[in-house]
């Protein structure tokens, strides 16, 4: 394989030498779709990106960019954990040649991330936590209160504990966003808005492009990454996807940029909060089984509000900037679909649930790879499509 694609990520515009350069369609322009497109293009491809409303403003507008691979690691996800990490080491490298492609910061911060404790019952949950964390030699440290709050004085004086996580850190998913789409138009790539992919085209078992509003848009490959969106775009004869819509309220208060109450990624009991540079303090998000729900309730946003007052009283004093409400993609396992699908020239980049702008470089890789060289990666292997068959067969 050629020294740019054994790299994690392309500067060249030239595509290696005896690499093919096929024509791409993107159904989806988040940051997965965006991301894939804008390396494709570097590496010589014709590429089209369309979204049905206006690229980047779907979940990966939502998202918070927290990149907690530690913190979120959960029993029975060891196989989402190992990509997850990876992606995780890949972030540096992926942010710093997006910022080189768009001449845009995309606010990746090492800042770290507590995850901290109210009460007694919360401290012994969260060293079982631990307990399982350090059984995967992940890089996580438990600190007593003062410890804690020591990083972040503004935690609430009675904190039982914490838990420090080093390596989880943040990038701001709107800045993201917005360097993404600088690097795809230099890059060449077509993005098209309102622009709804109604189904892959395909003859004799082949994706040949997509229909959007009547019109054929040929192609060699089709990318779907439409996220919650994706089973609105027809697959036939593949079998449908198994992602779904799930809910999530969020809203911005506004610190001081001089002297942010928080410096740290911050989680507590049914909350997490995330201070961005600009003094934006992002709390996220509730989880509601509501389809395409686009309603902020009074119950969602008061449960935010109070579970961060809770973890940090001083909040109460800071002016409510923004409130809006993202759908994660959520697949049947809440693991995402990546690869191969039935259908040749069809490959899946979607059902990233909570974890979109985590994945975003490990994803990107591994899609890019398989499409110019057919090599698949070994830590995406475990989360394609045909997981589901036997059970969607029988739906």
């Amino acid at each position: 394989m050629s020294e740019s694609l054994s790299s994690p990520f392309m500067s060249s515009s030239h595509s290696a030498p005896g690499v093919t350069t096929p024509r791409v369609a993107i159904a989806g322009g988040g940051v997965i779709g965006l991301a894939i497109g804008w390396q494709l293009a570097q590496a010589g491809c014709a590429v089209e990106i369309f979204d049905a409303g206006t690229p980047g403003r779907g979940a990966s507008h939502a998202a918070a960019g927290m990149l907690a691979a530690c913190a979120e690691a959960e029993p029975g996800e060891e196989t989402l954990l190992d990509l997850n990490r990876e992606s995780q080491r890949l972030w540096p490298a992926f942010a710093d040649a997006l910022e080189a492609a768009s001449g845009l910061d995309v606010g990746y911060k090492e800042t770290g991330t507590l995850v901290v404790a109210l009460t007694a019952d919360d401290a012994g949950k969260l060293r079982h936590q631990h307990a399982f964390q350090k059984k995967l030699d992940l890089p996580v440290e438990w600190l007593n209160a003062a410890e804690a709050r020591r990083r972040e004085p503004h935690l609430a004086d009675r904190i039982s504990g914490a838990l420090w996580c080093p390596q989880d850190h943040q990038a701001d998913n709107r800045a993201v966003t917005t360097a993404l789409l600088a690097a795809c138009a230099k890059a060449g790539v077509r993005v098209h808005a309102d622009a709804p992919v109604a189904r892959v085209v395909t003859h004799a078992g082949k994706a040949r492009g997509v229909e959007v509003m009547g019109e054929l848009h040929e192609a060699d490959v089709v990318v779907l990454a439409a996220g919650a969106w994706s089973r609105s775009v027809d697959i036939t004869p593949a079998r449908p996807l198994p992602v779904r819509p799930i809910k999530g309220q969020m809203l911005a208060l506004q610190m001081d940029p001089a002297a942010p109450l928080l410096r740290h990624v911050v989680w507590g009991p049914g909350i997490y909060l995330v201070p961005r540079a600009d003094g934006r303090l992002i709390l996220g998000a509730t989880v509601e089984e509501k389809g395409f729900d686009e309603t902020l309730t009074a119950g969602g946003q008061l449960a935010l509000l109070t579970h961060a007052w809770r973890a940090v009283p001083t909040i109460e004093e800071l002016p409510i900037l923004e409130q809006w409400v993202g759908f994660r993609p959520g697949s049947r396992d809440d693991a995402p679909i990546l690869g191969p699908s039935e259908v040749d020239g069809l490959i899946y980049a979607t059902g990233h649930h909570r974890n979109g702008i985590l994945l975003l470089p490990v994803t990107t890789k591994a899609i890019v790879d398989l499409i110019l060289s057919g090599e698949s990666h070994p830590l995406a292997a475990a989360f394609g499509a045909e997981r589901f068959q036997p059970r969607a067969a029988a739906e």
